[in-house]
């Protein structure tokens, strides 16, 4: 489909959107229209022709899995995600193609003000509210991939947590693509307001085709003063998908924003998590890990933007590359001039499991003022010969002690996940470094 503006305009009529998010979708696409690809990491090479922008979902939304036709219900049940909600959730967003399908909230957050919604949904029930976060953060000319978000975005969560409100369990959404050529264009807006806290979990996958299918999401969150914020995330994209993501965080007076982003899927995968530390005493934490397989590129890595005083941040990065597969390490902290007594930390480890496969450290550190400490360290390694030596000893044979030394090489990164997620990373580890 090729994207023109009578395709947008066609997309904000069938929303029936305000005038306003029309001129926002045009504004990007004109942006989109002038703007080459970025000037750093692997090559993009899309047909954007090809892509489809926007596929209307066959039902309507609804909060009952017994409305949602049979076949798409049952492909949300294989992934685990109807029974995850029942289990382990206190609301679910399941997003098909374009649009969500699916969305639930239990009654205990109604009643404490909670505002849990798709993104569509929310621009229609509380405009003054979207508007006044809505591209606040990330600014739809900032790249190509966000002003084509800010031109054809569908779909997406919202989410509101109001002041001195703690929720008992995580909130999460999925994410799949399903069809051919597929663009998935969603928007995420979630603000946590001052003394409360939110864990929002999101998941990611799409069957294999033989064509490119892109994902270009963009993510802005707002964290108040006091306030904590973990957004955990597990890709697994299918290798013929492009995912190109901006998420970012701003965060205020003595604030938390936690990113736990793990990376498993995806043909090449270019992911930034951002968190700009806005108020005295805020802190920014990244955990990130990236397997690249065979056809891979994982290039990933997290952005500390220190701009108040007595500020933290923190990044950890394990990245594994195996099969030939490409995992690189690409980051930046800065501490601005008035951002004093600073702190930042970052840890970035690489395990390159064979003689075909590759990895880079790429960071961008800079601190503008004397009083502020920045510290880097970075290992690359291959499996150390007497570890797997000692679990061979043991009766363990070689693939198993190879994937026994790298899910122990990832538990930085496993220990923040709930249990049942800890255990689905594991198979899909083990799964990419198949074959080592």
């Amino acid at each position: 489909m090729k994207l023109t503006k009578d395709v947008i305009k066609e997309i904000s009529r069938i929303k029936n959107e305000p005038n306003w998010m029309l001129d926002f979708r045009l504004n990007a696409f004109e942006c989109f229209s002038k703007m080459d690809n970025p000037d750093f990491g692997p090559k993009i090479n899309i047909d954007f022709d090809s892509i489809t922008y926007y596929k209307k979902r066959e039902n309507e939304l609804t909060n009952d899995w017994e409305k949602i036709s049979c076949s798409i219900r049952n492909e949300f049940k294989d992934l685990g995600v109807i029974d995850a909600e029942n289990k382990y959730l206190d609301g679910m967003g399941a997003q098909y193609d374009s649009e969500v399908i699916y969305h639930n909230m239990i009654s205990e957050l109604e009643k404490k003000n909670v505002i849990f919604l798709d993104t569509d949904s929310a621009l229609k029930k509380y405009p003054d509210l979207f508007k006044k976060y809505f591209n606040h953060l990330v600014k739809y000319n900032e790249n190509k991939y966000t002003a084509l978000n800010g031109a054809v975005w569908s779909g997406g969560t919202f989410i509101y947590i109001p002041k001195n409100t703690k929720l008992d369990r995580p909130l999460q959404s999925y994410f799949r693509i399903n069809s051919k050529n597929m663009g998935q264009f969603e928007r995420t807006l979630i603000i946590v307001d001052d003394d409360s806290e939110l864990h929002y979990i999101e998941g990611c996958t799409a069957p294999t085709y033989t064509e490119d299918a892109l994902h270009a999401a963009v993510v802005e969150i707002f964290v108040g003063k006091n306030a904590k914020c973990r957004y955990t995330t597990i890709q697994n994209w299918s290798n013929d998908v492009y995912n190109l993501v901006t998420k970012r965080a701003i965060v205020e007076e003595n604030g938390l924003m936690e990113w736990i982003d793990g990376n498993v899927g995806a043909g090449t995968n270019m992911k930034y998590p951002c968190c700009v530390l806005n108020g005295e005493g805020a802190r920014g934490s990244c955990i990130t890990v990236a397997a690249a397989g065979k056809d891979q590129i994982q290039d990933t890595g997290a952005r500390m933007i220190h701009l108040a005083p007595n500020t933290k941040s923190n990044i950890v990065s394990k990245s594994i590359a195996s099969n030939g597969g490409n995992a690189t390490y690409r980051g930046t902290v800065r501490i601005a001039k008035n951002a004093v007594n600073s702190i930042s930390n970052v840890k970035c480890d690489t395990i390159i499991l064979d003689e075909k496969s590759k990895s880079d450290t790429i960071p961008k550190n800079i601190v503008l003022n004397n009083s502020s400490y920045l510290e880097h360290e970075a290992t690359v390694s291959k499996i150390e010969e007497d570890k797997l030596f000692y679990l061979m000893s043991r009766g363990i044979d070689e693939d198993k002690a190879k994937e026994l030394i790298i899910l122990g090489f990832v538990n930085a990164f496993r220990e923040e996940l709930p249990m049942e997620y800890a255990v689905e990373l594991n198979r899909l580890l083990s799964m990419t470094i198949g074959g080592v």
